[in-house]
């Protein structure tokens, strides 16, 4: 069983930065592959980055590649999303998903952990 709970949301002018951190309870992170989702009022969950359990692969959404970056350390339990150059169109709840394989994807079904969420809130 893994536990998530994200931090770092907030309010941010555009073009400002967030991090997002997500730390996950469990001695089996290190092998779990990591995603970021987000959800915006009145829209479905869409995929935003995922992270292998190595750290070695990462997959971006295009609407963020470039902007955003996924890392992670194991030795923390730890998954990050640095975002940079934020848009109003980056507005929404941001997830943090764990996945029982080492291997990330950008599907939201494939995964079996999700925390509680962190409000991101961009103003133009």
């Amino acid at each position: 069983q893994v536990q998530l709970v994200e931090s770092g949301g907030g309010l941010v002018q555009a073009g400002g930065s967030l991090r997002l951190s997500c730390a996950a309870s469990g001695r089996t992170f290190s092998s779990y592959a990591m995603g970021w989702f987000r959800q915006a009022p009145g829209k479905e969950r869409e995929f935003v980055a995922a992270i292998s359990w190595s750290g070695s692969s990462t997959y971006y959404a295009d609407s963020v590649k470039g902007r955003f970056t996924i890392s992670r350390d194991n030795a923390k339990n730890t998954v990050y999303l640095q975002m940079n150059s934020l848009k109003p169109e980056d507005t929404a709840v941001y997830y943090c998903a764990g996945r029982g394989s080492m291997l990330a994807t950008m599907k939201p079904n494939s995964y079996d952990y999700w925390g509680q969420g962190t409000q991101v809130t961009v103003s133009s």
